[in-house]
């Protein structure tokens, strides 16, 4: 996996350990603030890599499936 695209993989895992932080969650403004900044590190990655992306990868991470985009890249960089 190409450097920009593992960092892309990282950011959205990231995102996925935000989402499902239970004890985040408690304090709302905090947590929401940690999505908004790792969501705009998700896109501004996102817009870093080589182009063209393939239009799957494109896809998932313009309609913010988050989930598929680091499945796919997990995928392809096996």
């Amino acid at each position: 996996m190409q450097a920009s695209a593992s960092q892309l993989a990282a950011a959205l895992r990231e995102r996925l350990r935000i989402v499902s932080d239970e004890e985040s969650r408690l304090d709302s403004e905090k947590h929401m603030e940690r999505l908004r900044e790792v969501s705009e590190q998700i896109s501004r990655l996102g817009a870093s890599l080589p182009q063209p992306i393939d239009p799957r990868l494109k896809h998932y991470l313009d309609r913010c499936s988050y989930s598929k985009a680091l499945e796919f890249l997990e995928t392809e960089s096996a």
